[in-house]
């Protein structure tokens, strides 16, 4: 492995491991290389020393097939021959040099006592040797070469080559012992072409991403599935903390258009068997090793490695930290094999740091970061949608019902009664008992999400406490700059105070519409709520991003007053309106616009909402998942928005649906008017 390192830094665009003719083990083995060979200055300066940094001092190697970082920077490699066998004999010839031939018996190296006597034989090779390049042949081999050793070889000589086509610029060659036949190529093992989950596609100078996704089951559970999807610079943005939200959220990113391909596996025990047994891998050990050789995401910039340098820095976009406050749906590095190609005329703010071994921080990489992991997120929800498909989505209620031994009682009776043998009266026992241990574990996954849900009173509790005891403090400070503020008659200062007041006022009040779920003692039914002055309420909180996006509201002017409290009011209309903007931040094509209708039904006397955007509108496929707990598109998501919106209009007797319209979705619920409570 080693000495085929040491021909990809030699600039060689093809490595061949032979081994000689022997019975009943080879003789010699050789590996031989197309690269640059050494002039007899490397040899002695640098062939010759121990430990040399001449790769770290020369990351870099140009060779008639292009320019490549080297991967190796400790100068040890060529020692490893030893490991091999006790005779060395090796030919190198760069270009425009004579050839050269070094032979060294490491037995008597190993031995000598004094360093001056450590040397090796030099000469010039009268042979023929016409080409640049280095073949080293390695004799009196300290092993036996079997079959299974070769495999074995073969299998790691596979984790040397790219699974990529895109950067195929180095081959290696195997030519087993008494093989007959030209030397076969080394190639990735089958599954890292064919990954369970793939997304790929590119992202332009505004920052847009234009994505295609695909699955592809590895059994006979689930189907085949693609999809294409785009996602804007915006909803890049959207997605992160609002702290970390770059300052020029509202312009285009500061690092260039860019190509991706990601690849990623289960490698849980089930999935390494899946993987095994489609591709017919005895050794489920070599499917971690053989993700592990390339995991992690690697940059190219301009066709020659950036990103990672090295091992340790495989995971330079901090995907396993993220990962621990999210396992399962979220990906870890040795899970993923990543490409991402990038231009230096496109890109000037992506530059490497002066020891080369990462890119510099700035404004350009943090943004290229922050675009990369929401690829990333988009792949897991995607991921996670299709592991979702294996479990059946039913309402919690359908579940408990799945539970019932009413059915196999009757069943059982009904055979009994006909004197059936024992064998056909356990057999529907049995069934039972299978199908009653799925249905618990999916109401155990199912109540984790739920559980979430009963901690709404403890942090609404908390977020009034501290909310108040704040703005408290803020206020007393803004009342005492008042009158120094107008004496003061700067006007700019002024109007940030009256600003800064108002954003208390707003606090507070929002503070007293959710004090009642925090209380000990609340009970639903005891305050109303007049449904289009919660709406406008709701949309002042995300005026900033309406205004930045240019988006339109339509609110009735009716006053309709319906039986539920604010905060929970509040909570169903913000779930809606904030799940719009998200969607509604990717429209270019049309006008981005929501749409708020409210009126009475007449066959009922409930006051029905329709909330309708303009945005890229629900696959068919999701009418009736959206609700479901963990069920999300949104990168960053957890999916549990529209279930609490959801639950809250369930607890007031009514039913939240979603329908498909053209251009744009569409939310429906139910409440139940004050005038007839």
């Amino acid at each position: 492995m080693e000495l085929v390192k040491n021909s990809y830094d030699a600039g060689a665009r093809t490595v061949t491991v032979r081994f000689g003719d022997g019975s009943p083990v080879p003789d010699y083995l050789e590996i031989e290389d197309d690269g640059c060979g050494m002039s007899r200055d490397i040899i002695e300066n640098v062939w010759c020393v121990v430990a040399t940094p001449h790769k770290a001092d020369n990351p870099m190697i140009t060779s008639p097939s292009g320019q490549r970082r080297v991967s190796g920077e400790k100068g040890l490699g060529r020692l490893s021959a030893a490991r091999l066998g006790d005779e060395f004999r090796m030919w190198t010839r760069s270009a425009g040099e004579a050839c050269w031939e070094v032979s060294a018996s490491w037995p008597s190296l190993a031995e000598s006592d004094d360093p001056a006597d450590s040397v090796v034989e030099l000469r010039p090779y009268a042979g023929d040797f016409p080409q640049p390049g280095t073949r080293i042949r390695v004799g009196k081999l300290k092993m036996e070469w079997g079959e299974e050793q070769i495999e074995e070889l073969q299998a790691k000589l596979s984790r040397l080559v790219s699974p990529f086509s895109q950067v195929e610029d180095f081959m290696i060659l195997l030519s087993p012992p008494s093989s007959h036949v030209s030397p076969l190529p080394v190639e990735p093992l089958k599954f890292l072409s064919e990954p369970k989950y793939r997304v790929e596609g590119s992202v332009n100078l505004e920052g847009d991403v234009a994505a295609s996704y695909s699955f592809l089951p590895l059994s006979s559970k689930g189907e085949p599935r693609d999809c294409d999807y785009s996602m804007s610079w915006a909803q890049v943005c959207d997605g992160l903390k609002k702290r970390d939200r770059p300052v020029h959220y509202d312009g285009i990113p500061r690092c260039g258009p860019f190509t991706f391909e990601i690849r990623a596996w289960d490698i849980d025990s089930a999935g390494t068997n899946e993987i095994a047994a489609r591709f017919g891998l005895t050794k489920k050990r070599d499917i971690r090793e053989a993700i592990r050789s390339h995991n992690g995401i690697s940059v190219y910039r301009d066709g020659i490695l950036v990103l990672p340098k090295s091992d340790r820095a495989r995971d330079w976009l901090g995907l396993d930290l993220r990962r621990v406050s999210k396992v399962g749906p979220r990906l870890s590095t040795n899970q993923i094999v990543g490409l991402v190609s990038v231009s230096s005329d496109h890109n000037p703010n992506l530059r490497d740091t002066s020891d080369r071994e990462n890119l510099a921080a700035g404004p350009g990489l943090t943004d290229f970061r922050f675009i990369l992991l929401a690829i990333l997120e988009r792949l897991e929800v995607e991921r996670d949608r299709d592991r979702r498909d294996l479990m059946p989505d039913r309402p919690l209620g359908d579940l408990f019902d799945a539970l019932s031994a009413a059915p196999v009682v009757a069943e059982v009776r009904e055979l009994a009664q006909r004197r059936s043998a024992a064998e056909a009266i356990v057999a529907p026992v049995e069934r039972y008992a299978r199908e009653s241990a799925e249905t618990v574990t999916t109401i155990q996954k199912r109540l984790i999400h739920y559980s979430r849900l009963a901690t709404v009173g403890t942090i609404a509790e908390l977020l009034v406490h501290e909310i108040r005891n704040r703005t408290t403090s803020i206020g007393r400070f803004l009342t005492s700059m008042k009158e120094r503020l107008v004496r003061s008659r700067i006007q700019r200062l002024i109007d940030q105070r009256d600003r800064a007041e108002r954003a208390v006022e707003s606090l507070e009040s929002l503070s007293d519409r959710f004090a009642p779920l925090a209380s000990r003692s609340y009970r639903r039914g005891t305050r109303t709520s007049v449904v289009e002055e919660r709406i406008r309420e709701c949309l002042e909180l995300e005026k900033q991003r309406m205004r930045r996006l240019a988006i339109q509201c339509d609110v009735p002017s009716s006053r309709t007053v319906v039986a539920v409290d604010p905060g929970e009011m509040d909570a169903v209309l913000l779930n809606l309106i904030t799940n719009a903007l998200y969607w509604l931040s990717g429209v270019r094509d049309r006008r981005r616009r929501i749409v708020f209708e409210v009126e009475r039904r007449e066959s009922d006397g409930r006051i029905a909402v329709r909330v309708s955007d303009s945005g890229p509108g629900i696959e068919e496929e999701d009418l009736e998942r959206v609700f479901l707990p963990g069920v999300t598109r949104r990168p960053g998501g957890i999916g549990m928005g529209l279930t609490v919106a959801a639950e809250l209009v369930a607890a007031y007797g009514g039913r939240m649906s979603t329908a498909s319209m053209e251009g744009g979705a569409l939310f429906l619920f139910d409440l139940p008017s004050a005038e007839s409570s």
